[in-house]
This record gives structure tokens, C-alpha cells and sequence, in this order.
């Protein structure tokens, strides 16, 4: 295992005005914008390296500045990151920087956000999440959520639902967060999917791991996005394939 190749993307969809999704991948970081063509970072194995997605809540103010106070927020911490502690500390802080930039703003009260994402370090491998954003590993047996919704279960007759119970933000008074934290072993070949709601809500998991059995890095970006897309592109997409190569 020497590299990690991560190919990301984000797109508003086809009913939103605007982008509210964040990107974090290392050092780079994508806010509030649309990439017209899948991305591909690679970077050397072994160092701390965070990937991750944040989408801005819905129906409440400035969830593009929530998002983007995240990922930046996780660029900057990432390179200190080196266990799942330490990860979980990292979204404390975020937390409170989302409140802290909204303190004295009525503009940006209760703005917030969702994180979902991975850390990868030489001997695991962090998956973490807080809110509805998700991770999935794609490996031989299939795909698999490593991330926790936090969501209540849909009505009868849906397949998903948009009300979250726990987001970074998000109301008028501080709340803590309880982060999901997940550590694995990572294994050469081994692929992971940080992805926002906007791919997910509109593409069923199955759909989803058959894209990802026949493409692999740009070109599984590019058919998951488009898989979204087809399917009415209601909400923002964002998403981040990371592949671990040899």
C-alpha cells in the first residue's frame, strides 16, 4: 500500500440555487462551488489524510458557511490526527466553531451542518459521521455503510427521509454532539464512498454498488453523479471515492 487516490466532485443538482455541500480532502478543500469533471488527489500512504463531506442543513440560514467552516476546519486539524480520539475531539471543536461564528449574527443563527468522512493513518482507518452524510466501504463482498444515520426511520411507503436528529450547529443554544466513530483496518484494493444525502436519497444502495463494481475512480464518480442526476438531482451531490492502491 503506497498511495491513497481520492476522486471527488460536487454539483448543486437540478432543483437547489446554490451549493451548500463542503469537501475536505488533505490539505484541499472545496466550498459552496460545482466541479464540472471528477477530481483525482493521490497522496503517499502512511501520512494522516482526511476525507470528508459536509452538507449544510436545509430550510435554517448560511449552511454554506457551516459547511465551510468544517472542512476547514478539518484541513487544518488533519495532518495532527492519529486516532479515533483525537477525530472525535477534531468534531468538538467543529461544533463549537459553527456556534462560535454564529454567536452576535442573526443572520447566522442556528446555521449548520452534517460531516461525514474517513481518516486514514498508516495502520487504520476512521470513519466518522455526525448527521445524515454517509461512508461506505466497497470491497469484495459488497458495499456496506460504515457511517450511522442520524435519522428517524422513514414514513411507511419512503425509502429515506430529510429530518436529521443530530447535525454540528444547528440551534440557537450550544448542543453537544455524540459523533459515530468506527476504526478498520485498511487493505490494498480497499475503496470507501463519503457521499452527502444528495446522492443517497436519490439512488438506492444497490443501484450505488453496481456502478461501483463496473467503474473505478473518475468513471465511478462521474456514473454515480449522473445515477443522482437521472434521478431528479433534488438535492446537492457531493461525493469523494477513495481507493487504496499499490
Amino acid at each position: 500500500m503506497t498511495y491513497i487516490a481520492v476522486t471527488a466532485l460536487s454539483h448543486v443538482g437540478l432543483v437547489r440555487e446554490h451549493n451548500e455541500d463542503s469537501l475536505v480532502i488533505g490539505p484541499w478543500t472545496l466550498c459552496g462551488t460545482v466541479t464540472q469533471n471528477p477530481q483525482t488527489l493521490v497522496f503517499p500512504f502512511g501520512r494522516p489524510l482526511v476525507v470528508a463531506v459536509a452538507d449544510g442543513l436545509g430550510g435554517q440560514p448560511a449552511g454554506e458557511v457551516a459547511s465551510e467552516l468544517v472542512v476547514r476546519q478539518l484541513s487544518s486539524l488533519g495532518p495532527s490526527l492519529d486516532c479515533a480520539q483525537a477525530v472525535g475531539d477534531a468534531l468538538d471543536l467543529c461544533n463549537d466553531a459553527v456556534y462560535a461564528a454564529a454567536d452576535g449574527r442573526p443572520d447566522l443563527t442556528a446555521m449548520g451542518t452534517t460531516v461525514a468522512g474517513t481518516l486514514v493513518l498508516a495502520e487504520s482507518l476512521v470513519a466518522f459521521n455526525v448527521g445524515d452524510s454517509k461512508v461506505f466501504h466497497a470491497g469484495r463482498d459488497g458495499l456496506r455503510q460504515v457511517s450511522v444515520d442520524d435519522s428517524p426511520p422513514p414514513t411507511p411507503g419512503h425509502r429515506t427521509t430529510s429530518a436529521v436528529t443530530q447535525v454540528l450547529g444547528g440551534s440557537r443554544g450550544r448542543t453537544a454532539i455524540t459523533p459515530h466513530i468506527g476504526t478498520f483496518t485498511p487493505g490494498e484494493g480497499d475503496r470507501y464512498l463519503v457521499c452527502s444525502d444528495g446522492l443517497t436519497d436519490p439512488v438506492p444502495d444497490e443501484a450505488i454498488e453496481e456502478l461501483l463494481r463496473v467503474h473505478d475512480d473518475g468513471r465511478a464518480a462521474f456514473e454515480l453523479w449522473k445515477a443522482a442526476i437521472d434521478a431528479g438531482g433534488p438535492d446537492n451531490i457531493t461525493l469523494a471515492l477513495l481507493r487504496i492502491g499499490s
